[in-house]
């Protein structure tokens, strides 16, 4: 294994968001270091290891992500006055030896070895190994436990849809809206991406970490179109062509929506089919205008649905549904990106 040094970033991490402070951790390693230095250990020597005792989802193998996050974090580590001042308060000690120590501390006696980031790996194997005076070991280790259990763990995940989909599927990331606050969701976006996926629907990893950013259109945007709405010329065109294949159950308003939007994009069309009827409405509506763009030899692009996640609706006075709304389904978990089973 090689020390953790700032080119492991494998991925474009310019400007990513990233907690430094050494309060990142949990007040029993504070705790630890007082006893530790009361006790005279302040510079004994040791060996730190993470290691996970059971692969995640009932799998035989996880995918390693984190090592990035932990070379920035170690990179000009140090408490401020402010961070000392609060542990004095927290600790309850007025240790003034041991404030200074912390004032003065520094991390160039310690050494963090990881396995390659995005490698497999397996239960009861190393994959941090930190050597250094016991102290500093102590007060990192809530910290690395931190950054690499939920990157491996959606690294892990994204693998396995990889393998589960092929290599000639596409596997795109669209978590956000479900994930563990901002920076869980960026965690997610870009974790997801080093484990397999193609892309996320997340502008802002997309900006930060060079992730190919993709994305659809919303039930919202389907139930916006009323059928009473003003057919366009690609609208009519498709509204001809599902005529000739019995398309009388279909929904009009959603057949203006997939018209619209593919004469707004028509070199990515793809459609959420799932609004009103999958089967009878959507699944037709989009064939309808997949047959226009054909025609126009343009890509047909292809269908989306997401029946079984949060979905946000609209309406507008003239719309055939009423309400503004928010739907949450009893399986929204399915959410792959999003869903925490921490493990280490």
């Amino acid at each position: 294994m090689d020390p953790v040094m700032a080119n492991t970033v494998t991925l474009n991490s310019t400007g990513q968001p990233l907690v430094k402070s050494p309060l990142l951790t949990d007040l029993y390693q504070l705790s630890m270091m007082y006893a530790y230095w009361k006790a005279g250990k302040a510079s004994e020597r040791s060996v730190f290891e993470l290691f996970f005792r059971k692969c995640p989802f009932r799998g035989e193998f996880a995918i390693f992500c984190g090592a990035g996050d932990i070379a920035r974090y170690l990179s000009d580590f140090a408490f401020s006055d402010d961070d000392v001042e609060y542990v004095e308060s927290v600790l309850q000690t007025k240790d003034a030896s041991f404030l200074a120590f912390l004032r003065n501390l520094r991390l160039d006696d310690v050494t963090v070895y990881a396995v390659e980031e995005g490698r497999a790996v397996f239960p009861r194997t190393p994959l941090l190994r930190v050597e250094g005076p016991l102290m500093k070991c102590q007060l990192l280790e809530t910290a690395l436990l931190n950054m690499v259990n939920f990157a491996s763990l959606v690294a892990t995940n994204a693998a396995r849809f990889r393998i589960a989909a092929g290599d000639q599927a596409s596997l795109l990331e669209f978590g956000l809206r479900r994930a563990q606050g901002v920076d869980g969701g960026l965690s997610a976006s870009r974790y997801s991406y080093a484990g397999g996926f193609d892309g996320t629907s997340n502008v802002l990893a997309g900006k930060l970490f060079g992730i190919p950013v993709r994305g659809t259109f919303a039930h919202a945007y389907v139930t916006s179109f009323a059928d009473t709405d003003t057919m366009t010329p690609r609208a009519r065109r498709a509204h001809a062509f599902r005529e000739k294949i019995d398309g009388s159950g279909a929904h009009d308003g959603e057949l203006l929506a997939f018209a619209s939007f593919a004469e707004s994009f028509p070199e990515r069309f793809i459609a959420l089919i799932d609004t009103y009827d999958t089967l009878h409405s959507g699944i037709i509506n989009y064939a309808a205008v997949a047959a226009v763009q054909h025609e126009d030899g343009l890509p047909i692009g292809g269908v989306r649905r997401l029946s079984e996640w949060h979905t946000w609706c609209c309406s507008t006075p003239a719309a055939s549904t009423r309400g503004t709304w928010l739907t949450f389904h009893a399986n929204a978990d399915v959410c792959s990106s999003s869903t925490i089973r921490f493990w280490a």
